[in-house]
């Protein structure tokens, strides 16, 4: 994310789906359009888990939920603490299985001060 942010729609299904603190981008070209206008950033991750999702929910396809936790900072602005959920879905092919994320939601774990 920080450093080759041009190539993240790569890891994304073509219909993916990003929730970005309640704003909703979906699809390869409004993946690349949404992370070029990000302003540069500093992501510390703190938290990383994954977990296999039952065949029941999802069709028969094997997936992974990913949920991990951190800071960031983005240029001029103060840190933020995050929260991140996304399912990693398997793409098979005669020659190979490529992971891709098929959901993804990211949120500022940020409290309000007294």
């Amino acid at each position: 994310m920080d450093k080759r942010r041009r190539a993240l729609p790569r890891l994304y299904l073509d219909k993916a789906t990003l929730i970005w603190n309640g704003n909703v981008v979906t699809g390869l070209e409004a993946l690349a359009n949404f992370f070029d206008v990000l302003p540069s950033s500093e992501f510390q991750v703190n938290m990383l888990d994954c977990q296999p999702v039952h065949e029941q929910a999802t069709q028969a396809q094997t997936t992974v939920l990913v949920v991990t936790s951190g800071t960031v900072k983005f240029d001029g602005n103060r840190q933020h603490f995050f929260n991140q959920n996304f399912l990693l879905t398997a793409q098979s092919t005669p020659n190979n299985t490529v992971w891709k994320i098929a959901s993804d939601c990211f949120r500022f774990q940020d409290w309000a001060s007294s």
